[in-house]
């Protein structure tokens, strides 16, 4: 009797456990998507950065997949937010340029996890004119927001908070995670400011690579021969664009007494000798150079930590073990290469993002991807993991059979790109011509259509993107198939024609566009 007891209990443990088993195994994953503003793929540690390291960020590729060719459909920080939060082109979702208002009452990735059962919540950096949402819990800087003493919105009520923002930034997602219905799988968008600029670093990394020299790329006096005029016209030069503020020649204006007097502490005595040293030229460009990089990695330093912060936590809390990090931002940027900062152009520095996935038993640690991939993937990637249907219309494909390893064959060859933040009866900023283009895994060509100009780069030969081969007569063959793949695209991807998209009407472009067969 007392046998056929124990056989019992030892039955039902079992059955137990395999019941157990295979609720955990069916068990929506939560996720969290990190993102930050500006941070270049070449200033993160598993990208191969001889610049800086940031241990915690390399973590997450460590134990996940990292990919080598993650690119941004336009390369601003509002469109690339609307693109990520809806899956579609800016012509799509109607969110061209920064300055434009989001239109939150179309479909959303995060409306539509929301009615599966997910609770949803955004923490940061917004950066989209109107209110999120979608969320079921939101608390947003007030634009581009501050450095130092940030005013949030939580769900429509404005809040001021002393200190420095990529510390609150991470205190009130932590907080959420805290307080939110365990009972429900979770999205959060942990959202920073930084790196972006005036680059104003945090009190505890002020001091960061003071006595370091950061290395200059090999383009920092970069004379843009060998390309089109729109290399020439535009305005994001280390040399002539930066101001005060920037090289932090005076403070920023919202420092209480103690943090001036911290800030002063930083910077007075590196101020007074540059002062004292009058630079000129290529020495005045090098100093520029230098300050620019060593507050924009300072900056990202702080991020670094905080991420480091929110893993300790998911894994105190045992949420690592069933949860997706993903990081990646909203576009990269040029950290000195053809002497530029900003971004925009469809150049490497600027078109490629960092993107890392963490997966547990999903995705293989330290893997590597070299499919092109985008933002424009992210949206059908979190519905797929979480087991929402991908609606139809939305423009990218799922990143889950790639985490799996299992890219499918039909993957995509050719990527489509298009930047329309010129408007040529006003001011614009940087002065970057509006343009579009493909990239494969081997060449890109890229149309400014406002000044009728083509580009073509071997990027195999040519990494750099230093020399146009459009009118090379031996890149022919390669000009048509990247030519008729960029009118496929458009076709494909319902691209409208430019003279007047999304209310932005472009005066140039009747007057000066060319086709490929008239070039």
């Amino acid at each position: 009797m007392r046998r056929r007891t124990l056989t019992g209990v030892v039955f039902l443990t079992g059955l137990l456990a395999l019941f157990g088993s295979a609720v955990i195994a069916a068990e929506r994953p939560n996720i969290l998507f990190i993102f930050t503003d500006d941070h270049a793929a070449q200033a993160v540690g598993c990208y191969g950065s001889k610049i800086n390291q940031t241990p915690h960020l390399d973590r997450i590729a460590r134990e996940g997949m990292l990919f080598r060719n993650c690119f941004v459909t336009n390369a601003l920080c509002g469109p690339s937010r609307a693109c990520i939060l809806t899956g579609k082109y800016s012509h799509l979702n109607g969110f061209f340029m920064n300055g434009d208002r989001f239109d939150g009452s179309q479909q959303t990735f995060p409306k539509l996890l929301q009615n599966a059962g997910y609770q949803t919540a955004i923490v940061g950096k917004w950066h989209l004119e109107t209110d999120p949402t979608g969320f079921d819990h939101w608390e947003v800087l007030v634009g581009q927001g501050t450095y130092y003493n940030p005013v949030l919105i939580q769900n429509g009520v404005r809040k001021k908070f002393t200190g420095y923002v990529t510390d609150i930034i991470t205190d009130r997602a932590i907080d959420w995670l805290d307080r939110r219905d365990a009972s429900k799988p979770f999205l959060l968008m942990y959202q920073h400011k930084a790196p972006h600029r005036e680059w104003e670093p945090g009190p505890q990394n002020l001091n960061l690579f003071q006595d370091r020299t950061i290395p200059e790329p090999a383009t920092l006096f970069d004379d843009y021969t060998g390309r089109t005029s729109a290399a020439h016209l535009q305005d994001m030069t280390i040399a002539k664009t930066m101001t005060p503020k920037d090289l932090k020649l005076v403070p920023p204006p919202n420092l209480t007494p103690e943090q001036l007097e911290t800030w002063n502490a930083a910077y007075t005595s590196e101020n007074d000798a540059f002062h004292a040293a009058k630079l000129e030229g290529d020495d005045l460009v090098r100093w520029k150079y230098q300050r620019y990089l060593k507050d924009y990695l300072r900056c990202i330093a702080s991020v670094d930590d905080n991420v480091g912060r929110m893993l300790d936590y998911l894994d105190r809390t045992g949420l690592a073990k069933n949860t997706i990090i993903v990081y990646s931002s909203d576009n990269g940027f040029f950290l000195g290469e053809h002497g530029w900062f900003d971004k925009r152009f469809m150049y490497e520095e600027s078109l490629r993002v960092p993107l890392m996935v963490r997966w547990p038993g999903v995705v293989q640690p330290g893997s590597v991807n070299g499919d092109l991939v985008s933002n424009l993937d992210f949206a059908e990637t979190f519905l797929d993991a979480a087991g929402v249907a991908v609606p139809d219309d939305m423009q990218g494909r799922s990143l889950v059979p790639s985490l799996k390893g299992e890219t499918p064959d039909d993957w995509r060859k050719a990527f489509y790109y298009h930047y329309y933040e010129f408007l040529a009866d006003q001011p614009t900023p940087h002065m970057v011509r509006r343009h579009c283009g493909v990239r494969t895994a081997t060449h890109k060509l890229i149309h400014f259509y406002q000044l009728g100009e083509w580009e073509l780069f071997d990027l195999e030969k040519d990494p750099q993107e230093l020399r146009s081969v459009y009118d090379d007569p031996a890149y022919a063959d390669i000009r048509q198939e990247l030519t008729d793949q960029l009118t496929r695209l458009r076709t494909d991807l319902q691209v409208p024609d430019d003279t007047a998209i999304g209310g932005h009407p472009d005066p140039l472009r009747a007057e000066r566009r060319e086709t490929p067969s008239k070039k």
